[in-house]
């Protein structure tokens, strides 16, 4: 169970690229503490997360490049059983840790089944191009921020349907479901091998990139709108500061590969990860640190 090529199949670095979520979340998080906000970063990155990648990769099976994992090994059963062993600990840290937060170890327990009913071969989200879209931007968007938002205030699940709380869920998982199929460019052939019709696929490569363009481009004027509606303008200004390198990127990648479709690869996809999740990463936490003035506070101690 504990081999390397198990560990590697985890891929925890992988998790970075979901942070500017959890970030976004803290932002609108009334209240937190520095145990909360730490327990649920170790618990959604350190294991829940982790034990969705290796539960995807036991039953994908992938012989060429996933995501955060250029070459991967081959799988057996153990993967499996880590993959139970992470989600378990996962669940139990809330449990421990937000000891009377029902709401949230349900919450958990709802993204650790969507995560596996899209990759289970019983079930197979993963082989219906828009069920798929909709349920993973949906699940690692929406859904982990209202988790978040609940595991440090311990409000009702009643709180997510208040605008302040609802707007920015479904503003997260609009940039999940712009940048979703990207994810997916580089893995038309196996896909198509193991019948899985992602988005990605239906769309084909030139169109993946209008889709995404699209998608993004109405997703940012949300954010526009909802930083001028619930903080101050220049929250709005900075997001769109931030978002030029991912535009930048995008547009001389979508360029290249109009050229050379081979230029689709696992490696520049990679590289729109690493930039995006951390443009969107650190203008999260300036967010945060800026509208919460935990700076301010934290300096008169």
């Amino acid at each position: 169970m504990f081999k390397k090529s198990n560990w590697l199949h985890l891929r925890v670095h992988f998790s970075y690229f979901l942070l500017p979520i959890y970030l976004f979340a803290l932002s609108i998080s009334p209240n937190f503490s520095e145990i909360g906000l730490l327990s649920l970063f170790i618990i959604l990155h350190l294991f829940i997360y982790p034990a969705s990648n290796a539960y995807n990769s036991f039953f994908d099976k992938d012989e060429k490049s996933i995501g955060g994992l250029k070459n991967p090994p081959p799988v057996d059963k153990s993967l499996y059983y880590l993959a139970q062993l992470f989600d378990l600990i996962g669940l139990t840290l809330a449990l421990l840790l937000f000891p009377e937060n029902y709401t949230l170890i349900v919450m958990l327990l709802a993204y650790i089944l969507a995560s596996r009913a899209y990759s289970n071969h019983k079930i197979r989200l993963k082989k219906y191009a828009i069920v798929s879209w909709l349920i993973a931007g949906f699940f690692q968007g929406a859904w982990v921020v209202w988790t978040v938002y609940i595991g440090l205030n311990n409000f009702p699940f009643t709180h997510v349907f208040k605008p302040h709380v609802l707007i920015p869920g479904l503003l997260a998982s609009a940039i999940l479901w712009g940048s979703y199929p990207m994810t997916q460019i580089y893995q038309h052939e196996e896909d198509a091998k193991r019948g899985d019709q992602t988005l990605s696929l239906k769309l084909g490569v030139k169109r993946t990139f209008l889709f995404t363009g699209l998608f993004f481009g109405l997703a940012s004027l949300g954010f526009v709108f909802y930083f001028q509606q619930f903080f101050v303008n220049k929250y709005a200004l900075v997001f769109l500061a931030a978002m030029a390198p991912v535009v930048l990127y995008f547009t001389w990648w979508f360029i290249k590969t109009t050229k050379d479709k081979s230029q689709a690869n696992y490696t520049n996809t990679m590289r729109l990860n690493w930039i995006s999740a951390t443009c969107l990463g650190g203008f999260f936490l300036y967010l945060f640190l800026n509208s919460t003035n935990i700076l301010a506070v934290a300096g008169q101690y």
